[in-house]
């Protein structure tokens, strides 16, 4: 699925991968009205992809670290720094 922004759909996608085979993808991409590399990018996913290459990817990692469990942490900081002034 595709984002109300994107300036192509899976259709848009298709047509400008076909276009891709016969001419150079800046010229693709300047028709299109797309960065250059956006033809490159799609052409290379339906190649290694099929049809399913077409489809809009996340943009969000597939996982991320999880916070620190409370009783796992004594709540003390890590950098063991003082608060009380300058040595003497």
């Amino acid at each position: 699925m595709t984002h109300a922004n994107a300036p192509l759909n899976i259709e848009g996608r298709r047509r400008l991968v076909e276009r891709c085979r016969t001419r150079l993808a800046a010229h693709v991409a300047a028709g299109a009205g797309v960065s250059r590399a956006c033809p490159s990018k799609w052409k290379n996913r339906y190649d290694t992809h099929g049809e399913a290459g077409l489809q809009g990817h996340p943009s969000v990692p597939p996982f991320s670290a999880s916070p620190t469990h409370p009783m796992l942490s004594n709540g003390s900081s890590s950098y063991g720094g003082t608060t009380s002034g300058p040595p003497a």
